[in-house]
């Protein structure tokens, strides 16, 4: 019985809140990215542009990279009433944006490689052309975002969830609770798969500014070195979204959670003073299962002989986003019969 509740949490909690939405997104955008990206390069190539080329390679990688986001997608919907995943699939979709972040470094690493070479020996460059493909790359991006935007609004911007709840639990010793309610909402953007391609068509949106502003500048003042420099400067802003990227899907993988104001909200619930039992959490693990769902396993020390499990499962109830919770009850010898 518990593997079937829990098999329906994962389905529900995975994909009912707008994971096919996030995954046909992906998709499209992927190939419209590729086809985008084929014409960069050869444009770049073809006008002898750095901040062309740059832009066009760093859009092949957000295409191979939101592919990605878009597999993860197909793989956690494919495995989510597998029973091997005990808290659903929803990391794997976590795993594609980290996945995601570390192609944004390399892209960076390229564009700087590239960029002092071109510093280092400058070459002609024909600059109208190369605005107006670089014009067409922005168009591109920015349709790719909105797509994006879009499969983010209708899919994720009304959490939801369906109350199913199963306990096993004895009064002293282990107990096991889940409950799944309605989603608290919190303000980041949870989907991290999501938000990786998300982050490459704006990095590359940028990037594709950044050349239009350098070919720009070179075309009207003569400024050559601009471009390169543009390059440059377009790395390291690509950098900087890798690395915040990075730090949040590997928070999650790490289960590093405790910091989370949930942590202390699952305490303010259990604990009492003296004159309430005098209940104190003297070990608590707190984890994400999902984008708004969290499990807690929890020692609690208490002189209440009337604290059981179910009585501590009733002080959860407050936190619906606590989906599943093992629960430890050690009552002290001098407690009141």
């Amino acid at each position: 019985m518990h593997a079937e509740n829990l098999s329906r949490w994962q389905h529900e909690h995975v994909f009912d809140t707008g994971s096919h939405a996030a995954e046909r997104g992906t998709r499209l955008v992927m190939w419209i990215t590729a086809v985008a990206m084929a014409v960069e390069i050869a444009a770049g190539w073809w006008f002898n542009s750095m901040a062309l080329l740059a832009d066009g390679w760093h859009m092949s990688s957000h295409a191979l990279a939101i592919g990605l986001s878009a597999a993860a997608y197909a793989a956690a919907r494919r495995y989510a009433r597998d029973p091997r995943f005990a808290f659903g699939t929803w990391k794997i979709e976590v795993l594609g944006g980290f996945a995601g972040a570390i192609f944004l470094l390399g892209v960076a690493a390229m564009m700087v490689i590239g960029s002092l070479e071109r510093l280092l020996s400058p070459e002609p460059i024909r600059y109208r052309e190369a605005i107006a493909v670089a014009g067409l790359g922005l168009g591109v991006n920015l349709a790719c975002a909105l797509i994006l935007g879009r499969a983010h609004h209708h899919g994720h911007g009304h959490p939801h969830g369906h109350g199913h709840r199963h306990d096993d639990g004895h009064h002293h010793g282990r107990a096991h609770g889940r409950e799944s309610g309605h989603d608290h909402a919190e303000p980041r953007h949870h989907d991290l798969n999501l938000r990786s391609a998300y982050l490459h068509v704006i990095a590359d949106a940028a990037t594709s500014v950044l050349a239009i502003v350098a070919l720009a500048g070179g075309w009207l003042y003569g400024w050559a070195w601009l471009d390169p420099v543009m390059g440059i400067v377009g790395a390291v802003l690509v950098a900087v979204w890798a690395k915040g990227l990075i730090r949040d899907t590997g928070k999650v993988l790490l289960d590093r959670e405790m910091d989370h104001p949930v942590v202390e909200g699952i305490r303010a619930a259990l604990e009492s003073g003296p004159g309430a039992g005098d209940t104190r959490v003297t070990d608590l693990h707190v984890w994400r299962v999902g984008r708004h769902a969290y499990a807690c396993a929890v020692v609690l020390v208490t002189h209440d002989r009337s604290l059981g499990a179910d009585a501590a499962r009733r002080r959860l109830a407050a936190h619906p986003e606590i989906v599943h919770s093992t629960i430890e009850i050690h009552h002290c010898p001098d407690s009141a019969g």
